[in-house]
């Protein structure tokens, strides 16, 4: 399955109030490998809250000259197409695209988004936990940093397509109703 995992990091937890200032996807073939990426640094247009940078590592002087989310959200959304979208913990993602897609009146993405922190909790089961990092320690997955949007789309796309292979076992992988 053709999809395409991505991740956002955020000035805050807050959609609609918080805002986007990095979108990292990447979009992965059939067999697992990464295809194309799509990544960018959004100015948010306030200053970096020292809380969200210390975890994303994301600081005023690197959003300097960057584009606005309005330069974006349509770029993203014709990389993104109608291709099968995942992300881990989808909703909090899904809810800062929609709120600025609203409020900014662009185009969204059409393909279905999958979340991969309760599938992972099915395929995986007894873990400590199911945080991004945890699971793919779990599946060896060769890692360096967490919490800047290329770098944790690409391990969420990694994961899923382990969870895939793993779900798939005549080669034939479920469909995304199923998935959902």
């Amino acid at each position: 399955m053709r999809f395409i995992a991505f991740d956002l990091e955020t000035t805050g937890t807050l959609p609609g109030v918080d805002q986007i200032v990095e979108i990292g996807a990447v979009m992965f073939n059939e067999q697992g490998a990464a295809e194309l990426i799509f990544t960018t640094l959004i100015n948010p247009g306030i200053p970096m809250p020292e809380a969200a940078s210390r975890v994303n590592g994301i600081t005023d002087e690197m959003l300097v000259g960057k584009p606005a989310i309005t330069d974006v959200l349509d770029a993203f959304a014709d990389f993104c197409a109608d291709v099968p979208m995942v992300a881990h913990n989808a909703a909090f993602d899904a809810q800062f695209l929609t709120a600025d897609i609203k409020k900014h009146e662009t185009t969204a993405p059409r393909g279905v988004i999958l979340d991969t922190l309760p599938i992972a909790r099915k395929v995986y089961p007894g873990l400590a936990n199911y945080k991004l990092g945890t699971l793919i320690q779990h599946l060896g997955i060769p890692s360096t940093n967490f919490h800047r949007a290329e770098e944790d789309a690409a391990y969420c796309g990694q994961l899923f397509h382990k969870m895939l292979t793993r779900l798939s076992p005549n080669g034939v992988p479920p469909t995304l109703q199923t998935l959902s």
